[in-house]
């Protein structure tokens, strides 16, 4: 029984949305999930990372999840963070909002299938398909990595320059 499942053998997810997709965050990888938050910019940060803020003490880094999959940022500043922990660091995933918790059985999380885009299944542990829509389950460890390569990018185009 993985970590994330009840003795019923459901998992439960947190439900966010990103440009119009809607993915799944394993429960247990949840720290808490904010409202429109301050941020500080960090210089010199990969595009992605929109800064630094205060939780309860703690500095967390918020990543615009929109621009780590190569959207344009979105249009409005009242977007929703979900912390999670990453490596023992924090990182607020800046979101288009929050939905509900869902409680899916193991069993149907299903392969990502090869119609879906490139770019979500770079990220994506599998897909639940729900009456109402196709459910991405995000890979967090993969979503940052991929944070990860860009700043090695961008670092090294700073250095060149």
């Amino acid at each position: 029984m993985s970590n994330n499942s009840r003795p019923d053998g459901a998992v439960q997810y947190l439900t966010v949305s990103v440009a119009g997709q809607t993915l799944g965050i394993p429960v247990l990888q949840v720290d808490d999930v904010l409202g429109p938050q301050r941020i500080t910019r960090v210089p010199l940060a990969p595009p992605a990372v929109l800064g630094s803020l205060n939780m309860r003490g703690h500095i967390v880094t918020a990543v615009d999840v929109r621009r780590t999959l190569g959207f344009a940022a979105a249009e409005t500043s009242a977007r929703m963070c979900v912390v999670v922990e990453h490596k023992n660091e924090l990182y607020s995933l800046t979101v288009d909002s929050v939905g509900e918790v869902m409680s899916l059985s193991a069993g149907e999380l299903a392969p990502t299938p090869i119609t879906v885009a490139p770019v979500w299944r770079e990220v994506s542990k599998g897909i639940y398909r729900t009456p109402e829509q196709l459910l991405i389950i995000l890979d967090v460890d993969r979503l940052l990595a991929g944070l990860a390569q860009q700043d090695k990018a961008a670092t090294t185009q700073a250095l060149a320059a």
